[in-house]
């Protein structure tokens, strides 16, 4: 299975497709896996690189939400919980299972009895039993440094992590073992009626290749638009989606030696805030705001976001001191949430997906990472290229959405930044995964340029060897790609109001 090498438009418009998807995030790649496996002729179209919005930039967790249960919405709770557990089971390794501890203090809501209940609910979803309570003697033997002024022991339980990136990769991988085809960097540009009938005739997707700027027009009996925070622009309701910045910060393990997933909440505003263990380093966050600037230019982490999590470190982690010198890197994405009909709190919006048309496109967006593959097919439905009946039966469908990748000389399907050869990994994601800038390979196929202090600067050297070997780049243009990813790591990447004040 493999992305590249990446298509030409003439060569793509030599097809009349059944179906044309456009977004190239998580729920895209959802819906062309599906469309390949029912036989359909489809295709993926993606603006930038795969990912590059979102589904690269998420808090990296599969998970039901316990917050979702305490605003009643227990049943996409259930489905994202037996979605977890399809993914743990179908991707090992790159689907983690991970304990996750949520520290009881004294006074402060919840309690442990309140917090017990609604983790017996949880596990009642999911179908497993795995929570259980931790004195505070365990809790700071697993937690060293954390405060135990009015600390009360812990609850904990189970959820999973991923690398939201690879899961995109390899969903398109898979959806390529069904002659499914994916492009990145393919604007769309408008999309119109063929002539005929108007409720039969193909649909026209006009698309611009931004490398080569070569246009063609391209023709489908169906076109979903999974454009994410983008969906309501092209879906022809821009006020349906609510776009909400989610941002991260990165730290070595040295500094903040967490090794479980701990769920907390925030002084200012009772938030829950993630601090766990991702690919040797230490994730926090996630932070969530109105999000009203271009969504065009990459989002980015405010220095006031950074203090923000800051706060909630030093409060969680009293003597250790931490500040925006610890910072190895930063991470902001914009969640496509539907807007509800009184806009109140970011917090406090449904993370419910949509599916609706305008003009004869399809469009969904919301939801979650996790519900994917159940987004995926309720666009099909919409799109008629499922009928109610095959969507129920592929809803409760046991069949394996994944199978191995036999031809893999590194293991892909596992988290990238263990023992493994940095060079056999990045030639693997060189030849096979369309990586067209180097941005592509060092932030999202790998995520070398985040959980690097340097940024990655230390592998030039490997990095021009390999480029030049896999993708003929000469030394004109790997120059271009090395100025280009220095740019974009340094602005969007890096330690919060520091290049801000440059750019």
């Amino acid at each position: 299975m493999t992305l590249g090498p990446r298509p030409t438009l003439t060569s793509l418009s030599e097809h009349n497709w059944d179906l044309i998807v456009i977004g190239g995030g998580i729920t895209g790649a959802g819906v062309l896996l599906e469309a390949a496996r029912l036989g359909y002729r489809a295709l993926l179209l993606e603006q930038a690189d795969f990912a590059w919005g979102t589904s690269s930039r998420s808090s990296k967790m599969v998970h039901g939400g316990l917050r979702y249960i305490a605003q009643g919405q227990v049943r996409l709770t259930r489905d994202a919980l037996r979605e977890r557990e399809r993914l743990l089971r179908e991707l090992p390794g790159l689907v983690e299972r991970a304990t996750y501890l949520f520290p009881l203090r004294k006074g402060r809501f919840p309690g442990r009895w309140p917090m017990t209940a609604l983790l017996g609910v949880y596990d009642f979803l999911a179908g497993i039993r795995d929570r259980a309570f931790l004195s505070n003697e365990e809790l700071l033997k697993r937690v060293p440094g954390l405060d135990d002024q009015g600390l009360g022991g812990a609850l904990s339980y189970t959820d999973a992590l991923t690398d939201d990136c690879r899961l995109v990769l390899r969903t398109l991988l898979e959806a390529a073992r069904y002659q499914g085809r994916a492009m990145n960097y393919a604007r769309v540009t408008g999309i119109s009626r063929g002539d005929g009938d108007a409720a039969t005739a193909p649909l026209r997707v006009a698309v611009r290749d931004l490398i080569d700027d070569t246009t063609a027009t391209l023709t489908a009996h169906a076109v979903i638009n999974a454009t994410g925070a983008w969906a309501g622009q092209l879906g022809g309701d821009a006020e349906r989606i609510r776009p909400l910045r989610g941002s991260h910060l990165f730290f070595s393990a040295e500094r903040l030696p967490v090794r479980d997933c701990l769920t907390v909440l925030h002084p200012r505003d009772q938030r829950p805030v993630f601090i766990f263990p991702w690919e040797g380093v230490v994730c926090v966050g996630t932070t969530d705001l109105d999000h009203p600037e271009d969504l065009n230019r990459e989002p980015r982490a405010s220095e006031q976001e950074m203090d923000y999590l800051l706060e909630l470190l030093n409060q969680q982690f009293p003597r250790a001191g931490l500040g925006a010198g610890d910072v190895l890197s930063s991470m902001a994405g914009v969640r496509p949430v539907i807007r509800s009909s009184r806009a109140g709190k970011p917090s406090s919006e449904k993370r419910d997906h949509a599916v609706w048309e305008h003009d004869g496109v399809i469009s969904v967006s919301g939801g979650k990472l996790t519900t994917f593959r159940l987004i995926a097919l309720d666009a099909l439905l919409a799109a008629g290229l499922l009928d109610r009946t095959g969507w129920r039966r592929a809803r409760h469908s046991n069949v394996p959405l994944y199978a191995p990748i036999p031809e893999a000389p590194v293991q892909v399907d596992e988290f990238l930044h263990g023992d493994q050869d940095d060079d056999a990994l990045l030639s693997w994601c060189l030849e096979h995964e369309a990586v067209v800038h180097l941005d592509d390979l060092l932030l999202r196929r790998t995520r070398l340029g985040l959980l690097r202090r340097d940024g990655g600067l230390s592998l030039h050297d490997r990095l021009q060897g390999l480029a030049a070997d896999k993708l003929g780049w000469d030394a004109v243009r790997w120059q271009q790609e090395w100025q280009r990813y220095r740019r974009l790591r340094d602005e969007y990447y890096g330690v919060p109001g520091r290049l801000a004040e440059a750019s």
